[in-house]
């Protein structure tokens, strides 16, 4: 009798995880459907355009011209993060590892993004000095910039953006933290999920298509790290990444 119960019990998570991967795989394609959606019928639109007017008229050309080019562009950004989303899955995204120092990095992020910025925000930096790691280089810088990104978007203009990298032994902790507008206790469970968005018009408004937390969550995975969010609405998020510092750690991890 008892056997039977857990055979039907384990009968019963076994198709419930099946008809969730189901939901959720019927919902992303429906995603990507919809971010594509926008960009074909704009370059649709453009097209008819031009082939009706544009031939003659310099100024519909220009127009159509740049907008089909960012259309273009859109696209190919969605797609090539299609990709290493795809390759994490099958995990086959590659990582090219190598030795640098992490806190020069930090001080680059950190310049760059007071030049792009233009003094809407203030930023503030904690780095230990000579922090070096054998980490995929590309990939980390990237991982910071979707979330120091996302901190200036959804930091309203005077607010708070700091960056902080220390050594801890054989791990480095990168706590990236604004004053901006926060997260909800019903969204932060589903934060780094492909598409997810917590509010569309905010989404719309600032751009993007709900890849990037997602993109950054299987890079600091797949190079043995881990990540951990604290947040509160209208008081700011703080986004902590820890990862091994050596290539030595790495393998013993592997």
């Amino acid at each position: 009798e008892y056997e039977l119960k857990d055979l039907a019990n384990t009968f019963n998570d076994m198709i419930e995880r099946i008809r969730l991967d189901y939901v959720k795989q019927k919902r992303f394609v429906s995603d990507v459907s919809h971010e594509l959606r926008t960009p074909i019928s704009i370059v649709n639109g453009y097209a008819r355009m031009l082939d009706r007017w544009g031939k003659s008229d310099p100024e519909i050309l220009e127009e159509s011209i740049e907008a089909i080019k960012g259309e273009s562009k859109n696209m190919q950004v969605l797609v090539e993060n299609l990709l290493t989303l795809v390759r994490s899955d099958n995990q086959t995204l590659e990582f090219e590892r190598e030795k640098f120092l992490l806190d020069e990095m930090g001080l680059e992020l950190i310049k760059d993004c007071r030049l792009i910025d233009e003094g809407k925000h203030t930023f503030e930096s904690h780095i230990d000095a000579s922090i070096e790691v054998c980490l995929d280089y590309s990939k980390v810088m990237q991982t910071i910039r979707i979330f120091l990104d996302n901190a200036i978007k959804y930091t309203p203009e005077g607010g708070k953006v700091s960056l902080d990298m220390t050594q801890l032994g054989q791990l480095v902790e990168i706590s990236i933290s604004d004053t901006g507008i926060g997260i909800s206790k019903n969204d932060l469970p589903h934060l780094f999920e492909r598409f997810y968005r917590s509010d569309e018009s905010r989404t719309r408004e600032t751009g993007g298509h709900g890849l990037g937390l997602a993109i950054a969550k299987a890079m600091i995975i797949g190079q043995k790290g881990i990540i951990r969010v604290k947040s509160k609405i209208n008081e700011g998020s703080t986004f902590v990444i820890t990862l091994p510092i050596s290539c030595d750690e790495l393998r013993d991890k592997g």
